[in-house]
């Protein structure tokens, strides 16, 4: 019996322990799966953490490689018109030799045409006093006439060629930054009629309405001539290349215009450049002045020549160079320029087309 109890006391404490260490070992399961669990969402939090990280770092990557591909870009389109510069200089010096040699046998042309021209009513008086019959006399009358009228058309052409070769001459000529007298509607017009032919030379088929209202008060104003012609030489191009990229969407009914306007505001006069072609959308009206941007495909256009031109009207003229346009209708170009005007230069001239 004695030795029955103590086995049973024997055996309860033993139960009591086990059961303690089970408890114990059950604690230490759970502590070390609530551990592993902490560490998995440790791991998963950081992986996320990790690919967010690879994800933006790669598109940075990316970004940073597309701006430099864009600069990349920009600079082979910078040297190529650069280069194409050097070309045109170089051809602008060819050009003005050539005009030079030009001159003389246009002159004598000119001259010769001219005096031909009081030889034929020297005859006309001869035949007068003719004695022969009437219908002798008429027959030499009509020839002299038509003698005459054939030297006033080459008088005519000799002139308008001599006005082209002195456009030429000017054309090629550096600017010294100095100011002189200018006719602001003849330069107008002469530069507005010298993009058109220079856009119909590559594109033979385009036709374009050119519209003209020159403020005739306007008179001469202190400008630098080639600067400013240069400053609508590069706003004309841009109207025509919009026009003729509207006119390329095949749109029934368009007719592509071109307008210069001139006014006088009190002290100021204004120049006004329109066209209805593709107009310029609002993100980035707020660009079009900056150096390098340009809504050109990479090539046709370095985003200098308005730049350029703002630079030009507002730091070398003290005047304003404004935009105003609505996307698929209409872009405007103004120049505002201090109006102080000049006695008028016999020297000026304008190149009729």
């Amino acid at each position: 019996m004695s030795i029955s109890i103590l086995l049973a006391l024997e055996f309860a404490f033993t139960s009591r322990s086990l059961e303690a260490k089970l408890k114990e070992v059950q604690h230490l399961s759970e502590k070390t799966l609530a551990q592993e669990q902490e560490k998995q969402q440790l791991l998963a939090s950081q992986n996320e953490t990790l690919e967010r990280q690879v994800v933006e770092r790669t598109a940075e990557v990316i970004t940073q490689k597309e701006k430099l591909q864009t600069t990349l870009d920009d600079l082979k389109a910078t040297q190529n018109q650069l280069v194409h510069k050097e070309k045109m200089a170089s051809l602008g010096e060819l050009t003005a030799g050539i005009a030079h040699e030009i001159q003389n046998p246009l002159n004598f042309v000119n001259n010769f045409s001219e005096l031909g021209q009081e030889l034929c009513q020297e005859v006309q008086e001869e035949v007068r006093q003719l004695s022969v019959p009437p219908g002798e006399k008429k027959n030499l009358q009509e020839l002299v006439s038509d003698l005459s009228q054939n030297q006033k058309k080459v008088l005519l052409h000799g002139q308008r060629a001599d006005a082209i070769v002195k456009g030429m001459l000017e054309h090629s000529r550096a600017s010294t930054g100095d100011k002189h007298p200018t006719n602001l509607n003849a330069l107008a017009d002469e530069y507005m009629r010298l993009s058109y032919f220079g856009i119909r030379v590559k594109e033979k088929n385009f036709q374009c309405t050119l519209d003209t209202c020159y403020d005739q008060s306007m008179g001469h104003v202190e400008v630098v001539p080639q600067d400013l012609g240069r400053v609508l030489l590069n706003l004309f191009n841009n109207a025509f290349y919009a026009v003729q990229q509207k006119q390329k969407l095949g749109m029934v009914g368009y007719e592509p215009k071109v307008r210069v306007s001139t006014t006088r505001q009190g002290n100021q006069a204004e120049m006004r450049v329109w066209d209805n072609g593709t107009g310029i959308s609002e993100n980035i009206k707020g660009k079009i002045f900056q150096p390098f941007f340009t809504t050109k495909p990479t090539g046709q256009g370095t985003g200098l020549g308005l730049s350029l031109s703002y630079d030009t009207i507002t730091k070398g003229h003290g005047g304003e160079l404004s935009m105003d346009t609505v996307q698929g209708e209409w872009t405007e170009f103004t120049i505002t320029l201090p109006y102080v005007p000049v006695a008028e230069e016999p020297t000026q001239h304008t190149v009729h087309y």
